[in-house]
């Protein structure tokens, strides 16, 4: 009797260490297997695993768009060019204010723009669109509006959302610096014009009440000469000239006659000489 209850206390025992060893190994599903699958995925070559390990970042590609077509809107081209690739941001420089309204006057109030600037995520795909779109219709179906205009596409190298939005800044300052000295300037000439009407109505003023007493006013005179015209410029270097060739002409006959002059005493002394020397 004793040995079999040595024998069962040994298989109690047993079983024990048994379950505490599967509860172990319930409770670490993480401990260590066989990794012969995990080597042989590390060595085959997936792209994306591989820059999502290096940490590679995608560097955005802007796109310059030279000509956009009358009622074509931001919306559109989100439509158009994100079938290629993922857009970010999107800006179209609107027409003049000038333009505007002189629409408005002609009776149309369609809002067209001149440029535009469309932002890729990837530069890769930007360029492969600006290279595939450049001088091709915008709009695939014949029956389409925009199926007449032709895309102008340049992918812009080393520019980023920042410089277009530095530019813009600095556009709207130098507008903003043109409108202040337009205005400065146009209340300078107001001032001026009004204070010559005072001048000259405290002047009528004067001249009232001295004709009033039968004195007279003495009005003062611009002491200043006119700049010649070019006309008058060119008439006095005429003259110059004219005159230059009178003095000329002068000159030459002055110089015959002494000429003239020189000849008639040489044959004069000839001739006393072949005199004196025939007599001889």
């Amino acid at each position: 009797m004793s040995d079999e209850k040595e024998m069962q206390v040994t298989e109690n025992l047993a079983n024990m260490e048994a379950e505490q060893i599967d509860e172990e190994v319930k409770s670490n599903p993480e401990a260590p297997e066989d990794h012969d699958d995990d080597d042989d995925d590390d060595n085959v070559e997936d792209p994306v695993k591989k820059e999502k390990a290096i940490g590679k970042k995608i560097v955005p590609g802007i796109l310059y768009l030279g000509h956009i077509p009358p009622r074509l809107r931001p919306s559109h081209v989100r439509t158009m060019l994100g079938a290629y690739g993922e857009i970010g941001r999107i800006f179209l420089q609107p027409e003049d204010k000038i333009v505007k309204r002189k629409k408005k006057k002609a009776g149309s109030r369609a809002r067209n723009f001149t440029e535009g600037w469309v932002e890729f995520r990837d530069k890769r795909v930007a360029k492969r669109v600006a290279a595939s779109l450049h001088n091709t219709p915008v709009g695939l179906k014949k029956r389409s509006r925009f199926s007449d205009d032709l895309w102008c596409i340049k992918y812009l190298h080393k520019f980023f959302w920042c410089h277009l939005s530095e530019r813009l800044a600095y556009e709207q300052t130098v507008r903003q610096q043109r409108l202040r000295t337009e205005i400065s300037q146009a209340k300078r000439e107001t001032n001026f014009y009004l204070a010559n009407v005072e001048k000259s109505q405290k002047l009528d003023k004067l001249r009232k009440k001295k004709e009033k007493r039968g004195e007279s006013m003495t009005e003062k005179t611009w002491d200043f000469t006119q700049r010649r015209t070019e006309d008058e410029i060119r008439q006095s270097r005429l003259r110059k000239q004219a005159m230059s060739k009178k003095s000329l002409q002068k000159a030459q006959e002055k110089a015959r006659v002494i000429e003239e002059k020189a000849q008639s005493n040489v044959s004069l002394l000839a001739k006393i000489f072949n005199s004196s020397t025939e007599r001889s």
